[in-house]
């Protein structure tokens, strides 16, 4: 037996280890012990020393970790990488050259690696890891929400191109309490973009996150900035520039799962508040829509007739009661916003005098939010729910079973249940 086999027997265990580890299929595994085999056996120089010796061969099962992971990256009909999908790089993990994401797992701890492989690598739905685990779903959420958390400190590559601005928004929502007022709802003047809490005037700048429930933690957050004065179709409005921080997937537009950049040109009259324009990047081109694209423009970023936008004078319109958590609409009407009452709302150590605004149906069918908004025209607290048979073909539940302990508002007879909520850095 020469030097090579000895050494080759001596560290074929370390190997092993090495590449079982980084791949949960054993036969690909084994494939690529194989590579690394033909590798270094075929190398025209080899390390003398037998230390070297060891650390050139964990290097060559390095590289053919990556090799495999690009390989199956390229192949469509697999599922995508645990890289990607924990959203960290900066650009596809075949360009990234190296193993940099399997050192990084490394370095979190056993339990962060155990959750991020088992919801990653694995791709298990978050119940079935709650009952691998035999801990509760919401202290999966929350052990994966911090994992990903530190997996980001630790990933020594930060994407190329993306703000360096870190969002003031905290990752978890300060507590809060809505206390109804027996004073009727004042008047004010809401400047707001709908949907967007930032104001359309030059030098307006906001940061605003959405928070999952029950485990109320940090999900999608936006820094937003009036940029300049724009004009699209002969209609002068402001340039708005939104940076989108780990975007929910219905909001993801391109390669990088982790950040969106999208643009919004908006328009503030005496009257109303409206998006005129909406751009962002999908799969390498750059898309616009406007308010003549029609539907295609007005599903996602239009509201009201002819796209008028919201009304800037808030105040009661009479289109809805409100007894308690019990609404009604007139005369059963849907695509509703009407102000229904006066509230106290207490968060972050602040107090808020508010009014309530209800948006029924107003962004898409089965929808309802909250909005209290101060007598300075700004959200305090906007909290979303859900219609119990809300894309019920979809989930397999009705939302009173995923979220049995979650505030329900009837709305006509129809029950709404509360999924999440959004606070912006006004009241911070």
């Amino acid at each position: 037996m020469d030097i090579w086999q000895q050494r080759w027997q001596a560290y074929h265990g370390a190997v092993e280890r090495y590449v079982h580890i980084r791949i949960s299929s054993a036969a690909d595994a084994e494939d690529v012990i194989q590579e690394v085999f033909s590798a270094a056996f075929s190398a025209p120089h080899k390390p003398s020393s037998e230390e070297s010796f060891r650390l050139w061969l964990i290097g060559i099962a390095r590289n053919k970790c990556a090799d495999y992971f690009r390989k199956k990256y390229r192949r469509p009909e697999l599922p995508l990488i645990a890289a990607e999908q924990i959203a960290v790089l900066p650009q596809r993990f075949a360009r990234t050259g190296d193993s940099l994401v399997l050192d990084t797992l490394e370095k979190l701890s056993l339990q962060d690696q155990q959750i991020l492989r088992l919801c990653y690598w694995q791709e298990l739905p978050q119940q079935e890891i709650a009952l691998r685990l035999g801990i509760p779903l919401g202290t999966v959420k929350s052990r994966l929400h911090h994992a990903r958390e530190r997996f980001r400190a630790a990933y020594p590559v930060k994407p190329k191109g993306v703000s360096t601005m870190k969002t003031i928004m905290p990752d978890k929502l300060p507590d809060y309490t809505i206390t109804p007022s027996d004073q009727p709802p004042f008047v004010c003047r809401w400047e707001e973009l709908m949907g967007w809490f930032i104001v359309p005037r030059l030098g307006e700048r906001l940061s605003w996150a959405m928070y999952d429930f029950p485990d109320k933690l940090r999900t999608e957050s936006n820094d937003l900035a009036v940029t300049g004065r724009a004009m699209i179709h002969h209609t002068e409005g402001v340039e708005i520039e939104i940076s989108t921080h780990d975007p929910l997937e219905q909001n993801q537009t391109g390669d990088d799962r982790r950040y969106v950049q999208r643009g919004l040109i908006a328009q503030l009259t005496d009257t109303h508040c409206r998006i005129l324009s909406e751009t962002h990047t999908q799969n390498g081109i750059k898309q616009t829509y406007t308010y003549l694209d029609g539907d295609d423009f007005l599903s996602n970023w239009g509201f009201g007739p002819d796209n008028c936008g919201n009304e800037v004078e808030l105040k009661p319109k009479g289109l809805m009661t409100r007894n308690g958590n019990t609404i009604t609409t007139l005369q059963g009407q849907k695509e509703l916003l009407d102000v229904v009452g006066r509230y106290t709302v207490q968060i972050n150590g602040k107090t808020f005098d508010t009014v309530c605004l209800v948006l029924h149906e107003a962004y898409s069918s089965g929808t309802l939010s909250e909005q209290f908004i101060d007598r300075n025209g700004r959200t305090v607290l906007w909290r979303r729910f859900n219609a119990d048979d809300w894309h019920l073909a979809h989930y397999g539940k009705r939302w009173s079973e995923m979220l049995p302990n979650e505030e329900q508002i009837i709305v006509n007879g129809q029950t709404y249940v509360h999924w999440y909520d959004c606070i912006t850095s006004y009241i911070l």
